[in-house]
């Protein structure tokens, strides 16, 4: 759909488009108003193919029809509300709005605890089973069974109900099929490469066995981060060649999970169709085990109500201001508050634990252009920090100094919990509970410009204590360049989020 004007934009004389919410290969999703139920928000999804023949057109509708039925059967399938064919011969069908946060999102940073990922894994079997067991279709006498044919994270919906608690959505039932109805594409591939099954990627005909490849790729990323098959490169062939010979990555032995589950796992990715579990039915009854397991069941479960503690999080604001606050008179001598020899001179920010008169305490050094020094002494300072354990364990300690004249400048660090520094700098931060900020100009880089403190919450300091003891158990695989690109994915997402609530704090 090529409509960028969504403000105006009415499908059907029902539907009005209000924001484009999504994009992906198989078509966008756009958030709309129905018009016809008062307003009531619904989501609108376009295939990204045109609908050009009369079999196709039939074809669409079976397949949006049966994913409806399939919603009316079973709560963990996205419901759709209607569906048709645009001005422009696209088809579109309309959904249940959601909010909440894809599986993808969820993942990111951290791999899932394993009485988390029993929850979230067996409602996905639900669904998928109900799908595979299928429905009967305009009162034909066999079940018409649905292959999902894109099993993925990005297809997994997360939403929390206030009767049920965490609850799972899947999305897009029967897309992939819809848009390769036409005859003349037989040599297109539909589908998301890190997660199909060898005969998908040979173009074979389907049967549940293939939702369940896929479906064993996006447990192990789950509970790993990592997937468990690899391609030489990121080209058809090489995944296809990678599905279709390398065996899948075994379990690192440091992560604690259930053996049954590591098994029943690595058998869904079996290349042979006939040596996978043959029905959902099988990895569901692991599950259910597990679950049922007293020492699981009794595990601490997360507050999920909370987004920011799936990444074991926290912020605060930093209050003081006297630049000398808790510096001794030696401390504030010019010969302490000098630039570093062994750090050029250039825009840069770094941590050094320093031990003086006064004890020791962690300070952040920065460069700027003094004129950025000076418009920024009158300002805010803000903390906010993350933790990733796998592949690597890092912290990305973030400050943020922002005032609303001149924004906020940013001053990221990242602390490798497998070195001395980044062990002794994140030690000192949880143990003292505030650290200083060393303002140097490029100009005069021989002299400290100015100094703010800033503090740390008091439960953000005990999370990093225990983010510390956390990482000595962890190996050192030589992966922290993984670690630090997630890290950084995450901070400029965050980013927009953390300067809206500067600019609500100094506007009350």
């Amino acid at each position: 759909m090529a409509e960028n004007n969504t403000q105006e934009r009415i499908l059907h004389n029902r539907y009005h488009l209000t924001e484009l919410i999504g994009t992906g290969a198989m078509g966008q999703v756009y958030r709309a108003e129905d018009k016809l139920l008062g307003g009531v928000t619904v989501a609108v999804k376009f295939l990204s193919q045109t609908l050009l023949n009369d079999k196709m057109r039939k074809r669409f509708e079976r397949e949006v029809t049966v994913s409806a039925l399939l919603a009316e059967k079973n709560i963990h399938i996205i419901k759709v509300r209607d569906y048709g064919i645009d001005e422009n011969d696209v088809p579109f069908y309309v959904m249940e709005f959601l909010e909440g946060q894809s599986l993808s999102d969820l993942i990111k940073l951290q791999p899932l605890p394993l009485k988390r990922f029993l929850s979230i894994a067996r409602q996905i079997c639900l669904g998928l089973d109900s799908a595979h067991i299928g429905i009967r279709f305009n009162g034909e006498e066999e079940r018409c069974q649905v292959v999902h044919r894109d099993i993925k994270p990005s297809n997994i919906y997360i939403i929390q109900d206030r009767s049920l608690g965490e609850f799972i959505k899947i999305l897009d039932f029967g897309i992939a099929k819809i848009i390769q109805a036409d005859a003349t594409q037989t040599s297109s591939f539909m589908g998301t490469l890190a997660y199909c099954s060898p005969e998908q990627m040979e173009g074979k005909e389907l049967d549940n066995r293939s939702d369940i490849y896929s479906l064993g790729v996006m447990m192990y990323e789950m509970l790993t981060l990592q997937m468990p098959i690899l391609p030489e490169s990121s080209t058809f062939g090489s995944w296809y060649k990678a599905h279709r010979k390398s065996k899948p990555r075994p379990f690192e032995s440091h992560l604690e999970i259930p053996e049954s589950l590591k098994n029943i796992i690595i058998q869904c990715m079996a290349k042979s169709p006939s040596d996978r579990p043959q029905s959902v039915t099988e990895i569901l009854k692991v599950i259910r085990d597990l679950e049922s397991d007293q020492s699981i069941s009794s595990l601490k479960t997360t507050n999920y109500h909370e987004p920011e503690t799936l990444i074991a999080s926290s912020h605060n604001q930093g209050n003081s201001t006297d630049s000398s606050l808790n510096l001794s008179l030696e401390e504030q001598k010019k010969d302490f508050l000098q630039w570093p020899t062994d750090k050029p001179i250039k825009k840069i920010v770094f941590p050094r634990v320093l031990s003086k008169m006064s004890g020791h305490f962690t300070g952040l050094w920065v460069m700027l252009d003094k004129q950025d020094i000076i418009n920024r002494k009158s300002s805010t300072r803000y903390n906010y920090f993350l933790f990733l354990n796998i592949p690597h364990p890092m912290i990305l300690w973030i400050t943020v100094i922002y005032n609303q004249q001149f924004s906020a400048r940013w001053l990221p660090c990242y602390l490798d919990l497998k070195t001395k520094i980044g062990q002794k700098v994140a030690s000192t931060l949880a143990e003292i509970g505030s650290y200083r900020i060393f303002f140097f100009s490029l100009e005069e880089p021989t002299r400290c410009e100015h100094i703010m403190v800033s503090s740390i919450d008091s439960d953000q300091c005990q999370i990093m204590k225990e983010w510390i003891e956390l990482s000595k158990d962890i190996p050192d695989i030589k992966q922290s360049h993984l670690s630090k690109q997630r890290l950084k994915d995450e901070f400029q997402k965050l980013k927009p989020q953390i300067l809206q609530k500067l600019q609500q704090k100094q506007k009350n």
